[in-house]
């Protein structure tokens, strides 16, 4: 089945190029089911390369899903143009009152702030109880899932002797996972953070998915807050590690390239992909739980 997203949305062509089936709201309306209701909350910089990414995902699965993109009250952006966030997203003070089956918080860029000190820190607060009352499912991502592991069991993060970027091995902990279904026994992730979660602070309610020896925890469940936590990127592409590499060089910062990306470790060869596959089973399997155990009468997600 179709995903539904905003007419007119950008990543509308892109996904249709890929192959990706898109559904206008006409169409949508004819549907005689009741679709997943999936808030996307946007903290990242550049909105429409993460849109198109998420949306790449949520959009292979055969259930209809509708689409909210969401962004924070209390933020200006400064790399997206208002008139692009009126017209595709909505704040998160508009669809407070919403429900939705799945939701998902993405990272953001500041991973050197202590959490008190990110200026819309209480709204992001405000969001994550709201999670337990209107959400059925939450996916964290990243800075997100920091911040959720944070608030919710108290987990204390440490920033790692240099940052892990690149391409990681990672192994597979628990493959009876439910979102795990269908993954290799070791996978390729892209990874992109300062920060690591210390292991001896991790409430006995988590539970490890997917760890590295090399660059640390990965994933993990989450089943009382009905949550997964991922603190890498398998929704990146294959040019937003080769990008983010480029945009330090040019600032100066002196950035080695990310390890295990490129050909031949050459940054003038085209980076390959090697972690698709399992990003598509992720947000299969994450999507196929929530239908699987969300209520048919939305009203009574959080009851």
């Amino acid at each position: 089945m179709p995903i539904r997203i905003p007419d007119h949305l950008p990543a509308h062509k892109t996904l249709e190029r890929e192959g990706i089936v898109v559904m206008d709201s006409t169409r949508a309306a004819r549907q005689d089911i009741r679709p997943l209701q999936i808030g996307l909350l946007n903290l990242m910089p550049n909105k429409e390369r993460t849109e198109t990414q998420f949306t790449r995902l949520i959009g292979a699965t055969p259930l209809q899903v509708d689409l909210t993109l969401v962004r924070v009250t209390d933020h200006k952006s400064k790399n997206t143009p208002e008139d692009y966030l009126k017209t595709f997203y909505r704040t998160w003070e508009e669809v407070r009152r919403q429900k939705f089956d799945g939701f998902i918080v993405t990272g953001a860029p500041i991973a050197n702030l202590p959490f008190e000190e990110v200026r819309y820190w209480p709204e992001m607060i405000d969001i994550l109880n709201w999670t337990q009352t209107h959400v059925h499912h939450t996916m964290f991502i990243c800075w997100g899932a920091q911040a959720a592991l944070h608030h919710f069991h108290g987990a204390r993060r440490y920033r790692m002797e240099k940052k892990a970027f690149g391409v990681y091995r990672h192994k597979v902990v628990k493959p009876a996972s439910p979102y795990l279904r269908g993954f290799s026994d070791d996978l390729a992730v892209p990874v992109s953070r300062y920060n690591d979660i210390e292991r001896e602070s991790l409430s006995p309610d988590l539970e490890v998915l997917i760890d590295s020896p090399e660059v640390g925890l990965c994933m993990l469940d989450d089943p009382k807050h009905r949550a997964v936590h991922m603190l890498n990127h398998l929704e990146y592409d294959n040019r937003s590690l080769a990008d983010e590499y480029e945009r330090d060089q040019k600032a100066a910062l002196g950035t080695p390239p990310p390890v295990n990306l490129f050909p031949n470790d050459d940054p003038a060869q085209v980076p390959e992909n090697r972690w698709r596959s399992h990003a598509f089973l992720l947000f299969q399997n994450w999507i196929n739980v929530i239908y699987q155990t969300t209520p048919f009468e939305l009203e009574q997600i959080g009851e």
